[in-house]
């Protein structure tokens, strides 16, 4: 028999045999001594079929009571698959049940150290039975959580595993617990506040619309791999020793490589795979598709194994001659690899003093673990580390959040099967989270982390929770966990629990009580990280006897309880309570849920509700007897500094998964299979059950109608709105999903039940709901969540429904007038944050879910008179911005004006009230959409009738500016399409038109210089009032208005047929003008050119007046040599002024007034020169000789223009004589 050395070498266990020298091993007992260890006293029994030899050692009934199940307890083994199922005509010797209760629990240097010899065929089968019997951890260690592998896997692990289980017990598992294993290893483990979050990649595959993608992705992963290699027959040469399983896996060729042959390792040790290797040269954190392939082959055909003893056992029964003769044959096959390390160990061996020769025994691998080797499976964390690292690199990219969320949700995989790799692989992760170098680059530049890897962090933080509120975990091992936790937290750039700000909220284990307690000094609290509450959570411990009777029984009650307490431990029914910061209690049952205690976690789950329950009862009495005074002050002192719904340990969303997942499963099932309850029914098809009625449920209640009342509780919590824009969207996307996961669930008439009971606490309790008639200014809104109760309640109670959806209309945090709160009190929210003036980064958002709830109040009320007049007044009274009031103006036409119906005369009116308070609200301030919004104003006037328009346009001073008036509203409502639209008769047109007129005229007046061109429009057809709008621009004419407004009026006259007044205005607006010598392509230009043309068509008396005019404003010698040329071509218009007839004969430009402009022009043309001379350069000399080309031009219509041209040149020549070239251009040209 083996015999350990003293100093072992690392990761091998010393075996030493009798006959070698050495001595009694230190511990040893005599055969029939004490039971220390556990196994008890005596020789080991090895009775049965099993047994190579009768008498190989004596039998003794303590011996086999030690290492015997009882007939119970081998009962539940197989009827949980772990045995054989159908082998009842076959009971398993006594022999196998004690070695394989041994295999599972005790490492065999122990079994070696307690008896001094152990029969062979007692080796064997505790050897045999010492590798893993579950394809549910192969499967774990393979590969990532897909839904569609794990149903293919089950199924075809169920029908290899049925066809090869052996006889006498040898398969260790059923084909249904092999089947239920498998499916539930690769189903996620969506538990915790961010289940969400860590199913990120989990499931939905295997389902119609997993695709070809999906599943030629799960054919990739290295366990379906496995089972393809397995299936095609590629493992061989499989041979264990002792506690070492090896074998041959051949890869078949593929397109572009050859086929492979892979030599694999295995070894094991209490049922546990404890280190692997693969020629294959795998490097990855799952085991490769090699390792599954031979792993799987020994689960299924542990018969075809060749089983031998360990290698040490063997060379203690050759002799000498045998011995030596294996070491030689050894170094001839292997001499190249081993024949160093021979020699190196032989010197040794020689040397007396050689550190070989101080310590008894050898090494041995095939010996198992020694009782110091930590008992868990092999996990590579090189790779781990290696793997976060990279994903973490790519910032998010290449669906490296996914790949993290897998990683996260395999933890919880992990934790639920509770291996202890669990907390190890989550402390690799977050040494790479903590060792990002992006942490202090955002830190250092202010800069907020993406959303995707806040939520990351935040399930990091769920999941230490998680493992350190283990309710099994050794003190030594919390103590470890709480060291690393806090040296993690004390790091700088450790991310803080709400984003960007520090939190003010209270800490797990001293949280506020939902009464009324002294406040803590928030002044002196530190920042808060993710790790914080974790930590805080090593404070808790599990030894309460309330809490260990809650979880452990369904039959603990005290029916003589009398509750007179606030926190009593048993309610009027007798049933257990359990009153603890609601977060943290709902920690708990995360926890046990997490580490596969799933009964125990809905026992907590169902005493943590019946106490909000019957909080909430206590909260509605203390309310009605508070009422008056409250109502009276017209103010509340009572909110919740946590909200439940958006909490980082997500209370609310653990209790609704865990009484969710009792819906899905049958009594029977959840009892025999509770470490995979987590994983089963997460598909959206299946349907939610009432099962029969817990013990601590009313009559007629069940999981389902508790996990649907305790979400309404959750959601309708008042509670404060968090600092920090990460922890206010966490709020919305929290309450969101936790109503789409309640939209799932068809209502019945007991749900439907539960919802109106609900509905009216929410309403009658005042402060403590948030839908009660008094809540603090900056509660959270329950726009979201009333929309939900509405259309929930409203085919069964429309009354209850219409009454909460009004009652959540508020916003109180945009009312200026909202009361701030009683001071006075010494729990007010005021003392906890002093001086907090609310900055709410999700404004827009709630405004708009605001917005959503009106609009379905307002689609449900149509036909409704009395409900739409509540609603349209609810909506004037809480809604503050244009923009939402405007859509739901907008949504409420729509709704009125369906096709497949007659307009809905009342819905409209309410649409038209909407739009006019949008025009009373936006007519004093910028926005972008304002034109639109008149437009669709008109438009619902004209479809609500005529009076409307008449309405609007009677009262326009107070919904629109002057030029909307004119321009949009008064036009449209003198159009074609509005007079047929409306059907009017020839009196309704006037009366329409003269209130159209009349606020053109007002328009005009209040802003000619925009509305009179409209207003004139508009008049054009009643004569009084076309003079009275002539007048107005006359009068506005000398102060207000442009020259541009003048001309395009001028213009509109002569347009329809009033030359003269358009002469007039155009005299004016002339008066208004001035060109300066070098504007000859200003706008304007094409203006005056029209006014002299329209003055010369008039006749000589008005071109006479407009001249002086165009000298006085125009100094372009361009313009005026244009306007010159023109009036020098025709004959003064035809017809003049009172219908004289001209002589027909052209002006002389000698006489006035073409005189006076033909002097103005050389005059211009001469300042012009003199100030383009001064900064010209010389590309722009051909374009100045030109210049003078044309003023010779206009020099020569004088009949001195020849001399005065040329002592103009002869001046340019000797003023700038120094610009020579210039100069000489000018004599090449004009001499």
């Amino acid at each position: 028999m083996a015999e350990r050395g003293q100093l072992p070498l690392p990761a091998k266990r010393l075996c030493c045999r009798p006959g070698y020298g050495a001595g009694c091993r230190p511990g040893q007992r005599a055969i029939g001594g004490g039971g220390e260890g556990g196994l008890g006293g005596g020789a080991l029994c090895v009775a049965g079929p099993s047994s190579s030899s009768a008498g190989a050692a004596s039998s003794s009934s303590s011996s086999s009571a030690a290492l015997a199940f009882s007939p119970a307890l081998a009962a539940a083994y197989a009827a949980l698959g772990v045995l054989p199922l159908g082998k009842t005509q076959s009971p398993e010797t006594l022999l196998d049940i004690a070695a394989r209760r041994v295999a599972e629990k005790w490492p065999f240097q122990r079994v070696e150290e307690r008896f001094e010899r152990i029969p062979e065929p007692v080796q064997r089968r505790i050897v045999y039975w010492s590798f893993p019997r579950s394809e549910r951890e192969i499967c774990m260690y393979s590969s990532f959580n897909t839904g569609a592998a794990a149903e293919d896997a089950a199924a075809s692990s169920a029908s290899a595993a049925a066809a090869a289980a052996p006889g006498g017990g040898s398969s260790a598992v059923g084909s249904t617990g092999t089947a239920a294993g498998t499916a539930s290893a690769l189903a996620p483990g969506n538990s915790g506040p961010n289940a969400s979050a860590a199913a990120g990649g989990g499931g939905g595959g295997g389902g119609s619309g997993g695709g070809a993608d999906a599943a030629a992705d799960e054919n990739r992963l290295p366990f379906r791999r496995g089972i393809a290699l397995l299936d095609g027959g590629c493992v061989d040469n499989v041979l264990q020793v002792g506690f070492h399983l090896s074998g041959t896996v051949t890869e078949p060729a593929a397109q572009s490589e050859p086929e492979t042959v892979c030599n694999v390792a295995i070894s094991f040790d209490r049922c546990k795979i404890t280190s692997v290797t693969c020629s294959c040269g795998n490097k990855d954190i799952f085991y490769c598709a090699h390792v599954v392939a031979l792993s799987l082959y020994r689960i299924r055909k542990p018969d075809q194994v060749k089983l031998h003893l360990p290698i040490s056992e063997t060379l203690f029964q050759m002799n000498r001659d045998q011995l030596q003769k294996f070491v030689q044959y050894l170094i001839t096959v292997h001499h190249t690899e081993v024949l160093p390390t021979a020699q190196k160990l032989a010197d040794e061996i020689l040397s007396q003093n050689s550190e070989i020769n101080q310590v008894h025994g050898a090494p041995d691998p095939t010996a198992g673990a020694s009782i110091d080797d930590e008992n868990c499976w092999h996990l590579d964390e090189e790779q781990v580390q290696e793997q976060v690292k990279l994903f973490l690199s790519q910032g998010g990219y290449h669906g490296s959040g996914k790949q993290l969320n897998l990683l996260f949700a395999k933890v919880r995989e992990m934790l639920k099967m509770r291996d202890s790799n669990g907390a190890r692989m989550l402390t690799l992760i977050t040494e790479q989270f903590m060792a990002d170098p992006r942490l202090s680059l955002w830190r250092q530049q202010g800069t907020a982390m993406t959303d995707k890897y806040r939520q990351l962090w935040d399930e990091l933080g769920a999941l230490w929770m998680c493992i350190v509120l283990n309710p099994h975990c050794k003190v030594e091992q919390k103590a470890s966990w709480l060291k690393q936790l806090k040296k993690w937290n004390s790091v700088d750039v450790c991310p803080w629990e709400d984003g960007n700000h520090g939190n003010d909220l209270p800490s797990l284990t001293n949280a506020l009580p939902q009464g009324a307690n002294a406040i803590q000094d928030s002044s002196n609290r530190s920042h808060r990280t993710v790790f914080t509450r974790a930590i805080e959570a090593c404070d808790l411990h599990w030894q309460d006897s309330h809490l260990q009777h809650i979880i452990s029984s369904d039959l603990y009650t005290n029916y003589c309880y009398h509750e007179d307490a606030e926190n009593t431990l048993f309610d009027s029914h007798g049933w257990p309570l359990w009153h603890e910061h609601v977060p943290t209690a709902c920690a708990r049952v995360d926890a046990l849920r997490s580490h596969g205690y799933p009964r125990e976690a809905l026992r907590l789950a169902i005493a943590i509700v019946n106490t909000l329950r019957r909080q909430q009862q206590k909260q509605l009495e203390m309310f009605r007897y508070q009422k008056k005074e409250l109502l009276h002050k017209g103010i509340t002192s009572i909110t919740n500094l946590e909200g439940w719904v958006g909490h980082p340990l997500d209370p609310i969303g653990t209790l609704f998964s865990s009484l969710m997942e009792a819906c899905r499963v049958d009594e029977e099932s959840f009892h025999m299979f509770s470490d995979f309850t987590e994983n089963m029914g997460q598909c959206k098809s299946l349907e939610y059950y009432h099962l029969p009625a817990h013990k601590f449920l009313e009559e007629g209640e069940s999981f389902l109608t508790l996990a649907v009342e305790v979400a309404l509780i959750g959601l309708g919590q008042q509670r404060i709105m968090p600092d920090g824009l990460y922890a206010q969207e966490k709020v919305c996307r929290n309450e969101e999903q936790l109503i789409s996961k309640l939209q799932e669930i068809e209502l019945d008439d007991t749900l439907v039940k539960i919802f109106q009971k609900q509905a009216v606490f929410l309403l009658e309790a005042g402060p403590y709901s948030g839908l009660g008639e008094i809540i603090h200014r900056e509660s959270v809104p329950m726009h979201t969540f009333a929309k939900y109760l509405f259309t929930s309640l409203l085919p069964h109670d429309a009354e209850l429904a219409y009454k909460a959806a009004l009652r959540a209309m508020r916003l109180l945090v945009l009312e200026s007038t909202a009361p701030s709160g009683d001071m006075s009190r010494p729990h007010h929210i005021a003392s906890v944050v002093p001086n907090r003036y609310p900055r709410w980064f999700t404004l827009s958002h709630i405004e708009s879910q605001q917005c959503e709830l009106a609009s379905t109040m307002l689609t449900a009320a149509k036909g409704d008179v009395r409900r739409l007049e509540t609603v349209l007044e609810s909506i004037q009274k809480n809604i503050h911005s244009s923009s939402h009031i405007f859509k739901l103006a907008q949504d409420a036409f729509k709704i009125a004006t369906l096709m497949d119906s007659l307009p809905d005369i009342t819905l409209l009116k309410v649409s038209l009230e909407l739009g006019l308070q949008v025009m009373r609200m936006t007519l004093s301030t910028l926005n972008w959409r304002r034109r639109e919004m008149v437009r669709w104003l008109v438009t619902c006037a004209t479809e609500v009738g005529v009076y409307a328009l008449d309405s609007i346009m009677q009262s326009w001073f107070t919904l629109f500016t002057p030029t909307e008036a004119t321009s949009i509203v008064a036009t449209t409502v003198m159009s074609n399409s509005t007079i047929v639209r409306l059907h009017l008769d020839c009196h309704q047109q006037e009366k329409l038109a003269g209130s159209a007129r009349t606020l053109a005229l007002q328009c005009a007046m209040k802003d000619p210089q925009n509305c009179a061109l409209s207003a004139l429009t508009l008049c054009e057809k009643d004569h009084i009032a076309f003079e009275t709008a002539y007048q107005i621009v006359l009068d506005a004419a000398a102060t207000g208005m442009s020259y541009t407004q003048l001309f395009t009026i001028a213009r509109y006259m002569e347009h329809r047929g009033y030359p003269m007044r358009a002469y007039k205005l155009a005299t004016l607006a002339m008066t208004h003008l001035n060109l300066s010598y070098n504007q000859d392509t200003h706008p304007a230009i094409n203006d005056v050119l029209w006014a002299c043309a329209l003055s010369h068509s008039l006749g000589k008396n008005e071109l006479a007046a407009i001249i002086p005019l165009v000298v006085k404003s125009v100094k372009c010698a361009t313009v005026l040599s244009d306007i010159l040329r023109r009036c020098t071509l025709t004959t003064p218009g035809m017809v003049g002024l009172h219908g004289r007839r001209n002589s027909g004969k052209l002006m002389s430009l000698d006489k006035a007034p073409l005189r006076q402009l033909l002097d103005a022009t050389i005059g211009a043309y001469i300042n012009t020169t003199h100030s383009r001379l001064t900064h010209i350069s010389p590309r722009h000399y051909s374009e100045f000789i030109e210049f003078l080309s044309k003023a010779r031009e206009t020099f020569l219509m004088a009949h001195d223009g020849h001399i005065q041209f040329t002592q103009f040149i002869d001046n340019l020549k000797q003023i700038y004589k120094g610009k020579k070239k210039l100069m000489m251009l000018v004599r090449e040209r004009f001499g």
